[in-house]
């Protein structure tokens, strides 16, 4: 058991910091997990106590330690088709009318944030290739973000669990996937298919490069914001997006209660949240 304790003042401290760097909020009933993992991280740097991990934390110029710490922070638990009635918006509602308007032969880009381990990105193209005649005609981007370094890479291979691929078909696995070590690993073609990053949405120079995107799936990240952050982010993802664009949230996250930027679009499969068209 570890010597190391973490005050109530330590906790406050942490929990500003972290705020600041990546805009996600620990309430109180987070108190143990985030102790844990201060603990582990602060024996791991082979620090006396908090406060000397915390000099570190700040002042480290390359910052390869608060990204360790990122990584600890952030849970990334998901599994393929998750809220599947979004990808059928997806190929059924959104796509029709985006290519609707395209005037010219510019890629549809999509963009998933969180990448988490890779599932949710693989899907899109999964459901794409499945369900999307315009797959055909159409060229498509598929880029996806997180903040967390070691998930970036866990994704970029590609390698699953079966609780992960449980809501698949047998034809899908057998079509896609690769039996290996117990698990699955998804082809290369998909692999290759999509375009991993790192990336911290509160950080301007993060996303500058993400620009004139037709569809976002942001699921199941902004609960971990507090209200301004989630205000922010909103006003992000409205920068880089295209006219006429749309945006997918958790079941439980509201655009409308967020920011007011974005209209509510009712499909039949799914309510997305769309960037007006005279936002042009």
């Amino acid at each position: 058991m570890s010597s190391i304790i973490i005050s109530e003042n330590d906790f406050l401290k942490f929990k500003e910091y972290f705020y600041r760097k990546t805009g996600m909020l620990f309430e109180d009933s987070k108190r143990y997990f985030v102790d844990k993992r201060l603990i582990e991280r602060i024996e791991a740097t082979e620090s006396d106590n908090f406060r000397s991990y915390f000099n570190t934390l700040r002042f480290e110029a390359s910052g390869d330690e608060l990204q360790q710490l990122v990584n600890a922070m952030t849970v990334n638990e998901t599994y393929f088709f998750r809220e599947e009635y979004q990808f059928k918006c997806l190929v059924n509602s959104m796509l029709d009318e985006i290519t609707h308007k395209k005037k010219d032969n510019s890629p549809i880009r999509i963009w998933s944030v969180p990448s988490a381990s890779g599932e949710e990105p693989y899907s899109i193209a999964i459901y794409l290739l499945e369900h999307w005649s315009g797959i055909d005609k159409w060229d498509v981007e598929i880029m996806s973000s997180d903040i967390d370094t070691k998930i970036v890479a866990q994704a970029k291979r590609g390698h699953y669990s079966p609780r992960s691929v449980m809501n698949l078909s047998k034809p899908i696995l057998d079509k896609y996937f690769i039996p290996q070590g117990g698990g699955y690993q998804i082809c290369e073609d998909l692999r290759q298919a999509v375009e991993f990053s790192r990336v911290n949405i509160m950080e301007p120079a993060d996303v500058r490069t993400f620009r004139n995107i037709d569809v976002i799936f942001c699921r199941n990240l902004l609960i971990y914001f507090d209200d301004t952050s989630r205000r922010q982010a909103a006003e992000m993802f409205f920068d880089s997006m295209k006219a006429g664009g749309f945006i997918c949230l958790g079941h439980s996250e509201s655009m409308s209660r967020i920011s007011s930027l974005f209209r509510v679009r009712k499909f039949p499969e799914a309510i997305v949240y769309q960037k007006p068209l005279e936002a042009l």
